[in-house]
């Protein structure tokens, strides 16, 4: 049974729309389960006397990821089928839409020479700005409950980052946006898409995400990139009738929130398993 409730606009993470409108909250799920993966195994170097931080020690891992990386195009192809094996082995993802999408696009391609070596691992990585690219697990979750048991052909994007996980929706969406509220993210994550080849077009936008694109909606889906206390109001009135959103929220403490529009008035929100995400943040960092 989903319990309703009459609820205002203020800083707690269960309140989300003002006046009449009734928000229905539904059972918590059971978390998934998530896995930390270490370094690729083939990337082991014997490093001997040499400290990781003197110049010969860095001298000698960037030798290293400089051979991977060139022999990317020999390695990554496997490490990306396993990648995908192991989300649907080991955390559960079985929408073949999410698994081809994942598949498809190349993360080490969105990643700088530091970080590309370790593009498969399950781990959220940094991009740079005080940002990071998500897990692949957590990317994979969220997608897929935003399209499972449904067709949604437009999504909002909140948080381009680098531009891998709008890559992956433009391989399941028909028309994907995206807003960047960093411009040397934005530039970024321009750069990288304008690389992937027969991916549908992008619309990325440098803005403020937490006001949305009211010009462009209703979307059918919203996927939120970092967490705020609660999700903006103007997010919410953005939700097509019949579409969902999905945002992490939350402070020190977060928690991944999916919310289905029902009617005018009307939304059914589901607090489904802890997280951790950049906060959301509003204005353009320039």
């Amino acid at each position: 049974m989903h319990k309703k409730a009459k609820i205002t606009l203020s800083n707690s993470n269960a309140r989300l729309i003002q006046g009449n409108n009734t928000v229905r909250f539904a059972k918590p799920t059971l978390s998934f389960r998530g896995v930390s993966l270490s370094q690729n195994s083939n990337t082991k170097v014997r490093k001997g006397n040499q400290q990781e931080g003197s110049p010969i020690g860095r001298a000698l891992r960037e030798q290293v990821q400089s051979a991977l990386l060139q022999n990317k195009g020999l390695n990554s192809d496997q490490l990306r089928i396993n990648m995908v094996h192991r989300l649907k082995v080991v955390n559960g993802i079985t929408d073949d839409r999410v698994l081809k999408a994942l598949m498809q696009i190349k993360r080490h391609h969105f990643m700088d020479q530091g970080t590309a070596v370790r593009a498969y691992e399950d781990e959220a990585l940094p991009i740079g700005f005080g940002q990071t690219i998500s897990m692949p697990s957590v990317v994979a979750r969220m997608i897929s409950l935003l399209i499972e048991q449904r067709t949604a052909k437009k999504v909002l994007e909140i948080g381009t980052g680098c531009g891998y996980q709008a890559a992956v929706l433009a391989c399941i969406f028909q028309e994907v946006y995206s807003i960047e509220r960093i411009e040397g993210l934005y530039h970024l994550a321009k750069q990288n898409i304008a690389k992937m080849i027969g991916l549908p077009p992008i619309h990325s936008i440098l803005g403020d995400g937490m006001q949305g694109l009211p010009t462009h909606a209703p979307f059918d889906a919203i996927i939120i990139a970092a967490a705020g206390l609660k999700i903006p109001q103007a997010l919410l009135s953005q939700l097509a009738i019949g579409g969902r959103l999905i945002a992490p929220e939350g402070t020190s403490q977060q928690r991944l929130v999916l919310i289905e529009r029902k009617g005018q008035q009307d939304w059914v929100r589901t607090e489904l398993e802890e997280t951790r995400f950049v906060p959301l943040l509003a204005g353009v960092q320039r």
